[in-house]
């Protein structure tokens, strides 16, 4: 009965700062699932077993993070896991969590805009593997020299990108005392072929000086400078036709005491 059993298609590895999650297709109807985690050099692991889920959290089993895996999901019976015939299996890509696995945001701590200088410090992201102390490991712990950040920043309502590298926790840049800087970090893996980029810190903008030129533009100000000088030549224009109006009703009022 095993044998006709459907087995497991579009296997995918998801992982973020090393939690590696395993997904598959179809959703199982009248029998189960059960994961099989293989490595290289280690013993054979299994996860989720008799599993009617499509999805399976396999971050504890990849502890040796530079280890090749791959995932043997095996379609069983409730009672198909005790029989000595191999039940149907389907078998992912290869994965190594040192090379695969996406570096998460970064979390901005703090920055200062102070005088030509821009400082930014921030925080690596943690990983779901502790210390034998309990404290969760950073991405930096795992990667240590090959793990690198990249700071883009840019005039405020710019688009001119410049960026600068560290393998510290902060950032130093020189800028423009008299303009506003937005700015994100990305960590980098170099020595990777692919998914070197990590995913974006969220985008902060510094406010020290920001006069309502650099709030709102120069086009507000021409169109406010166009107003002000309209409505300045319309008070004038008032005042002339009044002041000649006055002129004209006085000079009427004279008229009759000239003629006695």
């Amino acid at each position: 009965g095993n044998l006709e059993l459907p087995t497991a298609v579009n296997i995918t590895w998801s992982s973020i700062n090393f939690k590696t999650i395993l997904q598959w297709q179809p959703k199982p109807s009248g029998y189960f699932y059960t994961v099989e985690i293989h490595g290289q050099t280690s013993d054979t692991k299994k996860k989720c077993i008799l599993t009617a889920e499509t999805e399976c959290d396999v971050t504890d089993v990849l502890r040796n993070v530079k280890e090749t895996y791959t995932a043997h999901i095996l379609s069983v019976t409730s009672s198909g896991m005790d029989n000595f015939e191999e039940p149907p299996f389907a078998v992912s890509e290869k994965f190594t969590p040192y090379n695969q696995t996406i570096l998460g945001k970064p979390e901005i701590q703090n920055y200062t805009q102070k005088g030509s200088k821009l400082n930014v410090v921030f925080e690596d992201p943690l990983t779901p593997y502790t210390f034998p102390n309990g404290s969760f490991q950073s991405i930096r712990d795992i990667f240590q020299h090959d793990l690198e950040y990249k700071l883009y920043y840019w005039k405020d309502q710019s688009s001119g990108k410049k960026d600068a590298t560290t393998k510290s926790h902060k950032f130093e840049v020189s800028i423009d005392s008299t303009k506003n800087y937005c700015f994100y970090i990305q960590g980098i893996i170099p020595s990777r072929r692919e998914n070197r980029n990590g995913q974006e810190s969220m985008v902060l903008c510094t406010s020290v000086g920001r006069g309502i030129l650099d709030e709102y533009g120069a086009e507000v100000f021409i169109i406010i400078a166009v107003i002000a000088i309209a409505v300045i030549t319309l008070a004038v224009v008032l005042s002339v036709i009044l002041c000649k109006r006055k002129k004209a009703k006085a000079a009427k009022e004279k008229e009759p005491l000239n003629g006695v």
